[in-house]
C-alpha cells in the first residue's frame, strides 16, 4: 500500500483518546511511508492526522473544494493539495488516489463518506480494504446496527465484514495488509430473482 485516505472529523470531540489516535495514526503512516490522503482540511481530527503525518516525515495529500478553501479551511504545508469543484468531486478522488481506507470518529461528512466507498465495495466497484479504528467504542453501535441488517436480511452477512473494526492504529494497518475481499458470487441476480414477483404483469 502506498496511499491510505483517512475519512476523519473536522472537530476534535471530547476525549483526547480522538486526537490521540489520529496523531498515533499519522505518526504510523509515516513510518511506514505510506502518503496520507484525506479531505485537505485545518481542523478537528483532519488536522491532527495530517500535522502529525508531515511532522514525522510523511506526505499528506489533501483534497478539498474550491468552497471551503475560501474559507481558510486548507491544511498548510502540504505535499500535495488538490482543489476540485464539488463535494462528490473531492470523496471520489480521494476514493481514486487510495489504496485501502481507514475511517476514524467523525459525523455526518464521516460517515458519508464511509458508506460511498462500502458501497462501491459492496457492488464489486473495488476491492480495495476498508478499516474503522473503534476508539473509545465510537462504532459500537454501528457495528450492532450492521448486524441489525444483517439479521433482517437488508445486507448480506459477507457484506457487513466488508467494514472491519479494530481498537488501535497498529491493529488497523495489520488488518489492512490482511484483507481478502469477500466472493459473493451472483448476489445481484440472487436479488433480482427474489424480487420477481414484483416484476409480473
Amino acid at each position: 500500500m502506498e496511499r491510505i485516505c483517512v475519512f476523519c472529523s473536522s472537530n476534535l470531540g471530547n476525549k483526547n483518546e480522538y486526537i490521540d489516535v489520529a496523531q498515533e495514526l499519522g505518526r504510523m503512516l509515516a513510518e511506514r511511508k505510506i502518503t496520507l490522503v484525506y479531505g485537505g482540511a485545518n481542523v478537528g481530527l483532519m488536522r491532527a492526522v495530517a500535522e502529525s503525518t508531515l511532522e514525522h516525515g510523511g506526505k499528506a495529500i489533501g483534497v478539498i473544494t474550491h468552497f471551503l478553501a475560501q474559507k481558510h479551511l486548507t491544511q498548510p504545508g502540504l505535499s500535495e493539495l488538490i482543489l476540485v469543484d464539488t463535494m462528490q468531486e473531492r470523496k471520489a478522488k480521494m476514493a481514486e488516489l487510495a489504496d485501502a481506507f481507514i475511517t476514524l470518529p467523525g459525523g455526518f461528512g464521516t460517515l458519508e463518506e464511509l458508506f460511498e466507498v462500502l458501497t462501491a465495495g459492496q457492488l464489486g466497484l473495488h476491492q480495495k480494504p476498508m478499516v474503522l479504528i473503534n476508539t473509545n467504542g465510537f462504532y459500537e453501535h454501528l457495528k450492532l446496527h450492521l448486524n441489525q441488517m444483517v439479521q433482517a436480511e437488508m445486507l448480506l452477512e459477507p457484506h457487513a465484514g466488508i467494514a472491519q473494526f479494530v481498537d488501535s492504529p497498529k491493529e488497523a494497518l495489520i488488518a489492512l495488509e490482511n484483507y481478502q475481499a469477500p466472493v459473493i458470487e451472483k448476489w445481484i441476480e440472487n436479488i433480482r430473482l427474489a424480487n420477481g414477483h414484483f416484476n409480473k404483469p
